[in-house]
């Protein structure tokens, strides 16, 4: 007599699709912050999909570099497009209709994919997104992580679920400009868990070649311009005792040219170009000198390290400035003497020193990555009609 045999069921893991793109560096290590997060549950998994790249990929890297240069070569230009751009308007609707001209290869990728929901870090792909389920094309649950302390128009989109963003000032922003207060959520900016982890700074210090009781100056911000001949020069005029960090990141020009530099220099300098230990440079760092970024600025206030910004450019960068300048994580410099004048009173201040980490954890909490992604999975949308109401229109998408 046969035995019946039993039909065993296979649980398939939830599948998220994260919308990101290398126009600039933050979005992209957001994206990798989720992933990780994903990788310590056994029911989720995560694709990581460079929207820019997959949409268009003939003239993708002609557009990133045309962004990233047009940014440094004419940052007025791009300021007024920022500002003018800050709340939604006529001109932004017309913006958001160009930039959803990608909406097929959107909806392939969706269906090649077959994703549970959607995670966008870069604004262009959270509208897309959005203009497919405004269209009913889609039903997939879609979160957008905005990765500055901003509450830009270009980020916020109608049909989006949820947002994910850096703090309770922002989300209060995003509330001002018409978003539900139930669909913004404020766990931090999403940042990988190596930022939270403690590190023997002896340890460290030895490693790296540093002197343990002399502070140790950290400078961020190679790809923009920020570092140069002069400031390495001014800081070596500076009559206390600083061991310095300089990180050109992908510039290898700037980092071939500082090689020859820091030779006439009096101080002690680890120069690197970008490397994936970071999060240990910024561990035995005493100040840094950044452009505002966010996240690396994220990055920072979970390492406890305090932040002067130097040279910020219009856009994100000056609402990051603004924000952390007014919640005194960082202090904002215009010119080279303002900034030894900042270094010499930060390095004989200990209560300021304190007070600016202090105030750092404040703003950002520690598990950050995993609160976004239990925000991301709390967003499941159950309801089957609406599913079945958007199966039924993507056969008439060529009418739209």
């Amino acid at each position: 007599m046969k035995e019946s045999v039993k039909e065993v069921k296979v649980e398939k893991k939830d599948k998220i699709l994260i919308l990101t793109c290398t126009f600039g560096e933050g979005h992209r290590q957001v994206a990798k912050a989720i992933h990780e997060a994903t990788q310590a549950s056994e029911d989720i998994e995560s694709i990581i999909v460079d929207f820019m790249e997959w949409i268009s990929p003939c003239f993708y890297s002609i557009s990133r570099n045309v962004y990233l240069k047009g940014i440094i070569k004419f940052p007025r230009l791009y300021g007024h497009f920022y500002e003018k751009t800050r709340r939604r308007n006529s001109f932004t609707q017309k913006l958001n209709k160009f930039f959803s001209f990608r909406m097929l290869q959107m909806l392939k990728l969706l269906e090649e994919i077959q994703p549970t929901f959607v995670v966008s870090t870069f604004p262009i792909a959270s509208g897309v997104i959005s203009k497919l389920k405004e269209h009913g094309l889609t039903n997939i649950p879609a979160v957008t992580i905005i990765t500055d302390y901003t509450n830009h128009s270009l980020w916020l989109h109608p049909y989006i679920d949820h947002y994910i963003v850096g703090s309770s000032l922002v989300r209060q922003a995003l509330i001002e400009q018409g978003v539900e207060h139930f669909k913004i959520s404020a766990t931090g900016i999403p940042i990988k868990s190596k930022f939270y982890q403690s590190y023997s700074r002896n340890e460290l210090t030895s490693q790296f070649g540093f002197k343990k009781d002399l502070p140790i100056i950290m400078i961020m911000g190679g790809g923009y311009g920020i570092i140069g001949d002069n400031i390495i020069r001014e800081l070596d005029t500076l009559p206390s005792s600083i061991q310095l960090i300089i990180v050109c990141g992908h510039n290898k020009k700037l980092l071939h040219r500082m090689k020859r530099v820091v030779k006439y220099s009096n101080r002690k300098i680890h120069l690197t170009g970008y490397v994936d230990y970071i999060h240990e440079l910024m561990a035995i760092s005493d100040v840094m000198i950044t452009k505002p970024g966010g996240i690396t600025t994220t990055e920072a206030m979970a390492s406890g390290l305090p932040m002067i910004f130097y040279k910020p450019l219009p856009g994100q960068e000056q609402d990051n400035t603004a924000f952390l300048v007014r919640e005194r994580a960082a202090i904002h410099v215009k010119n080279l003497n303002d900034l030894k004048a900042n270094i010499s009173n930060l390095l004989n201040n200990s209560q300021q020193l304190e007070q600016m980490i202090e105030n750092g954890k404040r703003i950002h909490m520690k598990t950050s990555f995993l609160a976004a992604l239990n925000v991301i999975v709390r967003t499941r949308n159950t309801t089957s009609e609406k599913e079945t109401q958007s199966l039924e229109r993507i056969d008439s998408f060529g009418q739209l």
